[in-house]
């Protein structure tokens, strides 16, 4: 058995998308190679720094991802395997980005609760301080904006009884 330490460059971009590995991102390796009769079992962890874009307000995120792997590198025989030990050696460059690329959230967001844009101003929600609207969603609604809960203390004290009788 064997204990290892690997800090390599990656050497393309890793993933697609909102979010990825950019090239040259330094990615940490911590694994442990263990001789077994059907050839090598490589378990370790690895990680590194993913960069991109929320998915709903379009900020820059960039977020630590490590992962967890674990494969059986055959030796070389009759039948095919995914993983096959090669002079003596494992090549765990596609066993790492594999496991690392499909640990990627499909849709980033930069907070659990991100608001995203506004839909009028394309402003994002979460930086927006204006309180008031501009101009009402649906003009059927507009005359409602004037209405404020002052009106209802009002209407009481000048004598006014708001019952069904009235």
């Amino acid at each position: 058995m064997r204990v290892f330490t690997l800090e390599v460059p990656a050497e393309a971009q890793w993933g697609e998308g909102l979010v990825s590995f950019p090239k040259g991102e330094i990615v940490r390796v911590d694994g442990r190679l263990e001789s077994v009769h059907e050839g090598i079992l490589v378990t370790g962890t690895a990680d590194a720094q993913s960069v991109g874009e929320c998915g709903r307000c379009l900020t820059d995120i960039a977020e630590h991802v490590e992962v967890e792997f674990q494969e059986l590198f055959a030796y070389p025989g009759d039948e095919a395997t995914d993983f096959e030990v090669q002079d003596d050696h494992v090549d765990l460059e596609i066993l790492v980005r594999d496991a690392m690329v499909l640990s990627l959230p499909f849709q980033p967001v930069c907070q659990p609760d991100c608001p995203g844009l506004d839909p009028n101003t394309g402003e994002r929600l979460t930086i927006s301080t204006e309180t008031e609207q501009r101009e009402p969603l649906d003009p059927r609604w507009a005359a409602l904006q004037d209405y404020s809960k002052d009106h209802d203390d009002k209407a009481s004290r000048s004598g006014v009884d708001h019952t069904e009788e009235s």
